[in-house]
Order: structure tokens, then sequence, then C-alpha cells
């Protein structure tokens, strides 16, 4: 059986595969042994997408909201590894529509450590200028990292791409949270960017992707929540 661990920093330690890792309540996870911080779908620029091709006018500042988040965990945790799991940017031409300032900050990320791109469905070639390496997948510590989830059973993976959320029923209070969503074997982290919503996981999409029961780790203000079968709903 899955099992989460709490731990002092509002945290959930799990034993992914035999791994041991850290689902952050900012939506990354922590590999402490490899000192590899990990998140998916930051999906840069994506109000700039949305004015240029709906002219629908988002607050422009989502990408300095990711990455001020993205900041913090790497303030706290000091990773030697930062690996971003696909969509990073909205769309191909995203990294070109980056403000100076914000620009700057993404290849500050590299400075002293290694920086590694996953591609994915929508930014398939990885960036063109900023720094640091492009990759279809990468295996650490025994865990296989891609963007997108392989049908049926995958040992060890961890991936993005389904921007997994929660609806959650406790006594006469629902609430609907990102989350990530694991049976032990696999792991399916939440979207980490700012302006990205969320597929719940009773959804179709993930029917195939665990052999056991799924839990999931809801997102709090400043904890990750363990979440059973029970307590989730249908949206």
């Amino acid at each position: 059986m899955t099992r989460f661990r709490p731990s002092t920093c509002g945290g959930l330690r799990i034993a992914l595969a035999n791994v041991e890792v850290m689902l952050r309540w900012s939506g990354a996870l922590w590999l402490e042994r490899e000192e590899a911080l990990i998140v998916a779908d930051l999906h840069f620029e994506k109000g700039s997408s949305y004015a240029a091709r709906f002219g629908q006018m988002l607050p422009p500042y989502d990408t300095r909201e990711t990455l001020d988040r993205l900041d913090r965990e790497i303030a706290l945790l000091a990773p030697k590894r930062l690996i971003f799991l696909g969509d990073s940017f909205h769309d191909g031409a995203g990294e070109a529509r980056l403000a100076q300032d914000d620009h700057r900050r993404l290849e500050g990320l590299a400075t002293g450590r290694e920086l590694v791109w996953a591609v994915g469905n929508h930014d398939a070639d990885g960036p063109k200028v900023l720094p640091g390496e492009i990759i279809d997948e990468a295996e650490v510590s025994g865990l296989t990292l891609r963007h997108e989830p392989l049908p049926g059973v995958q040992l060890g993976e961890v991936a993005g791409h389904l921007h997994p959320a929660a609806r959650i029923t406790s006594g006469r209070a629902t609430t609907r949270r990102r989350c990530f969503v694991t049976d032990g074997q696999r792991l399916v982290l939440p979207a980490f960017g700012a302006f990205t919503g969320g597929l719940n996981i009773l959804d179709a999409a993930f029917s195939n992707l665990f052999a056991g029961p799924m839990l999931a780790g809801a997102l709090g203000p400043s904890r990750v929540h363990a979440v059973g079968m029970k307590s989730l709903r249908p949206d």
C-alpha cells in the first residue's frame, strides 16, 4: 500500500518505485539524494500567447509569478539540478516574447547548477537561446522523467502533461485543488505554471495509468494533503 509520510516543511514523502521522493506544496518534486528539483508544465508566456492569438487580455504577469514561486523553492533547497518536465513555454514563440527581466532570470537558473529542459507538446523544440540541456526524457535514481505519461503501467515513471486536480469532499465542504497523483509506482505532477488549469484525476485520461489505488497529494496554502479515493469526487 502506498503511504504518504508528512515532513516538517509541509511536504509529503513517499517511496516511489522504492525511491524516496518528496512532494512539495509548491507542486515541485524534490529528490534529496540527487539534489534535483523537478517541475512540470510551467507554461511561461501563456498570457502573452492568449493576447496575441485570441485578443484575450490576461494580466501579463504569469511568467513573473511562476518564476517567483520557483525562485522560492530554489532558495530553500539549493538544488544542483533543475529539471523542467515539458511545456515550459506555452508555445514555440514564447521564448521570444519574454520580457528582458524574465529572460535574465531564466538565464540565471543555469548558474551553478545543471538546467534540463524536457520537451513537451507545447514546446516540442525546447528553448532556442536560453542555456540548458534539451532532452526527450531522463533517468534519475532509477526513475524515468518525461513530459507525457505513456499508456499502461510504467514502473518508476514521473511525468506531467495532464495537469492533475482533485475535487475533494470532507464533511459538508468541497474544494478543488491541483494535486500530485500516484499509486506508488508512477507519479504525475501538477502543473506549476501560474495560469494553468487542472484535469480531475477521476477523468478517463488517468484510468489506464495506475495499477494500484490512486492517492492524491493535494496542494494547500502551506502543505500537501494526502487524499484517498473515498474523498474524491468528479467535477
